[in-house]
């Protein structure tokens, strides 16, 4: 029997879980991921800066753009992640972004990086699940889930590479789109999250829109977690050295939300 993980915890609870997003040198990261933990995340997606975030909306853009020009770096975000791991020895804890940052010094050495940071997952928008070997085995290796994205146009088809050597979670990109900019109707989310939990027994956390509490639980109701980043994001933007406030209390109201909805069932 596999021992639990820190990501397996998260969502084995009885109720769905709530992801939450901040980009690293963004702000004061320290105080705003306490601010996640403390307002109820289950799990925290910590962003690596990126010079071209394709994947990702204005709000996230952004937030790239202030923390590179803050200069923050590769081993900036690492250093984050570990003090986060000395703070919160059970919350799981994913390094998400784009490939070069990861494997320009090859991936064995970002693996063995992330994991001695007390990384859990690594979710890499770039590199397809067909060009696995870049970076997956590598994670594998290290004990780290490399979480892949689906989305609305993964067919029957092309699902069961998404899902083969996926871990922890997979990620449900809700819209074909960027991050933060339209929600897609519930009757697609559920239709889709259904398909995907048909073909797997992998947990699966739906993302890309998702911006209030009623929006969160209504998400809820059918998956096995909810992802919200972009809104969190704003509130760096917003309030700066006061965003822990603010990120606390939308923290806590969308886990409210979230933990209030039973499990979904395939």
């Amino acid at each position: 029997m596999t021992a639990p993980t820190r990501l397996s915890s998260a969502f084995a609870k009885p109720h769905p879980a709530l992801v939450t997003f901040l980009t690293a040198g963004d702000g004061d990261t320290t105080a705003n991921l306490d601010a996640l933990v403390e307002g109820g995340a289950d799990v925290i997606e910590l962003g690596m800066p990126f010079t071209d975030p394709m994947a990702d909306g204005p709000a996230i853009q952004q937030a790239n753009i202030r923390s590179l020009g803050a200069g923050t770096t590769t081993a900036d975000v690492l250093r984050i992640a570990t003090a986060f791991r000395q703070r919160h020895a059970q919350v799981p804890l994913i390094l998400m972004g784009y490939a070069n940052p990861m494997i320009r010094r090859g991936p064995e050495w970002f693996a063995s990086a992330a994991k001695d940071a007390g990384v859990d997952g690594v979710i890499c928008v770039d590199i397809p699940p067909e060009e696995d070997e870049a970076l997956g085995p590598a994670l594998r290796d290290a004990g780290i889930a490399p979480i892949r994205l689906a989305t609305p146009t993964t067919d029957d088809k092309r699902l069961p590479v998404v899902i083969d050597g996926s871990e922890g979670f997979l990620y449900y990109v809700a819209v074909a789109g960027i991050t933060g900019m339209q929600q897609a109707a519930i009757e697609s989310i559920r239709f889709n999250v259904g398909r995907i939990k048909r073909a797997t027994d992998i947990p699966v956390a739906v993302g890309f829109g998702v911006r209030t509490p009623e929006q969160a639980a209504e998400i809820a109701a059918v998956a096995d977690g909810v992802v919200v980043g972009s809104a969190l994001v704003e509130l760096v933007a917003r309030h700066g050295p006061d965003a822990p406030t603010a990120i606390r209390e939308l923290t806590a109201a969308l886990a409210k939300s979230v933990h209030s909805a039973a499990k979904a069932t395939p």
